[in-house]
């Protein structure tokens, strides 16, 4: 990743209306970010690190003494050369981190917009090596005190980057060959590998009251709130892994390529707006999508209570999607007041004055709360196009970096700050299987038409989203393979047998299935059973994994037998309950 060095064409793309994260690797022509009206961006992105771990009680403890060297020396800028020196001479023989850790956390941090992490190592070994032929043995030690700071704050780094921990390898056999085996001991990489490689969420499961109770798997049975809280944890959970290296990756390279991490949590959220459009789609009457559209937006309303902007602009974005917004005859059947709920919650997420509403509303928030990646992501992007890397001489632009610095790690200090909620896990595994959707924008029109046909004397409706909601990522949905579907299907039929197979003879009943699948709109076979109004274990799995729209993307065969029919009007297949096209 590297730094650029021309301070002329910008290099990323403009991130407005279409495309925040717009088509995966393509690179659109770009021009400065605009106030105005725009369209909301099209993520509401995941998942994270670069957490501030405590070091391993093995490892020799780096005391931070927090004198933060002022910046303002540096406001003309510095070579690369001179800020590795001053990050050096910031420690003290014994390891204290006497001054500057402010531009140590900056370097390290940030460094990649400068150079890759390997070579950075590589210049440190140099540095290392150099003062050892001098037998300067206080600048090796403080050499090695700055790689140890690097690697018990920033572990993951050496996880993550296989050429970075290749260097490291050779590092350690060097400075050991040397026979500085108390060097080597600060360079001793081996303690990342016990660490947990993905912090577990802290949650407080909802304890059983009795053997006998139920756990509601129902997505009719469940509340705003409850709903509310489950989507807030898998949206924190994918927050929570977005790392600095995420946040520079794609700073740099304007898409999500080779970023996974940022694209599964823009992939969670696309899932999340197209789920609250297919519950709607799903039912057959406009006063019942009415009902589902209602609820939708009373979950709204408590996103936004727990404050999760992320996940409120994924169901408002659904909500406010053209394929829902046509539906005029269900929108009839929506009351004036929650008519009115849902144009508060769009004026809220306007992009309007470059989001102004939003910005307003989420600095005031304080505690737990997740924003609105999107929109953030636009801000850094917007930054680094506006501030030269280089400035006299050559001079890397350190109040760039510092800026930039302060921007990412206000996100990730989001990260530590757990949600106040209770999660359930089955009724996670539940929406884990429900988010893994997989519909294109015709697909989505097809089924809107199907429940309300155009009427001709209207002009038609054009397929596109309205100008003050979410644009979601356009190509950017769930990709999981074989294994992990069927982990997702087998932990979500375990949750549906402990809660609703009392008797634990292996079975319930069809009306419990029936109610429990209507959680899957669109997306499942005919059912098989063994036995009359009983429903097996074994059934509801393969019920599962054939479901269409899972297989049809995963090559797990082809389900349907053709035989010629002709319709008079739009209808849906017998089979996998998919839209029947001509």
């Amino acid at each position: 990743m590297g730094y650029r060095r021309s301070t002329g064409t910008a290099q990323h793309p403009h991130h407005t209306a279409s495309c925040i994260m717009g088509t995966i690797g393509k690179k659109k022509g770009t021009h400065r970010p605009a106030h105005g009206c725009t369209t909301i961006p099209r993520l509401a992105l995941e998942l994270k690190q670069i957490i501030h771990c405590t070091s391993h009680p093995k490892l020799p403890q780096v005391t931070p003494i927090r004198v933060m060297m002022p910046l303002g020396q540096l406001i003309k800028g510095a070579s690369l050369d001179e800020l590795i020196q001053m990050c050096i001479q910031t420690f003290d023989s014994e390891g204290n981190v006497c001054q500057g850790s402010e531009l140590v956390q900056i370097m390290l941090t940030m460094h990649g917009f400068l150079i890759p992490s390997a070579d950075l190592l590589n210049k440190l070994r140099t540095l290392y090596e150099e003062a050892l032929e001098k037998r300067s043995l206080i600048f090796c030690l403080k050499v090695c005190y700055f790689v140890r700071y690097w690697i018990t704050e920033l572990w993951t780094m050496f996880k993550m980057d296989q050429r970075l921990t290749q260097t490291m390898e050779e590092f350690q056999e060097m400075v050991r060959a040397e026979g500085e085996e108390s060097h080597w001991r600060l360079l001793d990489t081996a303690q990342i590998n016990s660490r947990e490689w993905s912090r577990k969420l802290t949650q407080r499961i909802k304890p059983n009251c009795s053997k006998k109770r139920k756990v509601s798997l129902l997505f009719d049975h469940l509340e705003p709130q409850e709903l509310a809280e489950h989507l807030t944890y898998l949206e924190f959970k994918s927050f929570r892994r977005i790392s600095f290296s995420d946040y520079q990756n794609y700073i740099v390279n304007g898409c999500v390529k080779d970023n996974p991490t940022m694209e599964r949590s823009i992939a969670l959220c696309n899932g999340i707006s197209q789920w609250v459009q297919l519950m709607v789609l799903s039912r057959p009457t406009p006063q019942l999508r009415a009902e589902v559209l209602t609820k939708f937006i009373h979950v709204a309303q408590k996103l936004q209570q727990l404050q999760n902007f992320n996940t409120l602009m994924a169901v408002i974005g659904g909500l406010c999607h053209s394929s829902i917004s046509r539906l005029k005859e269900t929108s009839s059947h929506v009351s004036h007041d929650v008519h009115k709920v849902l144009n508060e919650m769009t004026e809220l997420l306007s992009s309007c004055r470059n989001y102004d509403n939003y910005r307003r509303v989420y600095n005031e928030c304080s505690n737990f709360k997740i924003p609105i990646l999107g929109v953030h992501l636009k801000d850094l992007i917007s930054l680094y196009e506006a501030m030269p890397d280089f400035l006299e001489e050559k001079k890397i632009n350190v109040p760039k970096l510092h800026s930039m610095y302060n921007h990412i790690n206000e996100l990730i200090q989001l990260q530590n700050i757990a949600p106040p909620l209770d999660a359930n896990m089955d009724l996670v595994h539940l929406l884990t299987l429900s988010l893994d959707l997989y519909y294109t924008e015709d697909e989505m029109y097809e089924l809107s038409y199907a429940r309300e046909p155009r009427n001709h004397r209207a002009p038609p409706v054009t397929p596109s989203k309205p100008p003050v909601v979410a644009d979601w990522a356009s190509g950017v949905s769930p990709k999981p393979d074989p294994k992990t579907i069927s982990k997702h299907v087998q932990r979500m039929v375990d949750s549906v047998f402990k809660n609703y197979d009392l008797d634990q003879d292996g079975y319930i009943s069809q009306e419990e299935f029936e109610k429990i699948a209507a959680s899957f709109p669109f997306s499942f076979c005919i059912m098989d059973k063994d036995r009359e109004g009983q429903i097996s274990r074994h059934e509801i799995t393969a019920y599962f994994m054939r479901a269409s729209s899972i297989c049809s993307k995963l090559g797990l065969g082809f389900l349907h037998n053709f035989q010629e029919t002709t319709y008079l009007r739009p209808t849906f297949c017998d089979n996998c309950a998919g839209f029947v096209s001509t």
